[in-house]
């Protein structure tokens, strides 16, 4: 099993920053890709970024020039740096990695932007 611990949301205004984090622990191996997802109320769970254990990256369009994704693999964190809030980008943000094959949640995180 292995767990994921995600912090780093809360209220921001539109424009702002946050950073999210995701550690993950318990029993891993080799985890690859790790990633974050978000779902917006009344809306599906969407795919905001992804990063492979060389570190290539992909980004939804919605996201491109405003989110950075990274990891560290000597601690099994994952990060993502968001820039340039919009309202849009208010939604639970859910750490997901994969490891052994098996792909794991984090328990989510609320991102609001809001003025």
């Amino acid at each position: 099993q292995v767990q994921l611990v995600e912090s780093g949301g809360g209220l921001v205004q539109p424009g702002g920053s946050l950073r999210l984090s995701c550690a993950a622990s318990g029993s891993i191996f080799s985890i690859n890709p790790m990633g974050w997802y978000r779902q917006a109320p009344g809306k599906e769970r969407e795919l905001v970024a992804v990063i492979t254990r060389g570190g290539s990256t992909s980004y939804a369009d919605s996201v491109k020039g405003r989110f950075t994704i990274s990891r560290d693999n000597a601690k099994n964190t994952v990060y993502l740096q968001m820039n340039t809030l919009k309202r849009e980008d208010t939604a639970v943000y859910y750490c997901n990695v994969v490891s052994a094959s098996v792909r794991y949640w984090g328990q989510g995180t609320q991102v609001t932007v809001s003025s």
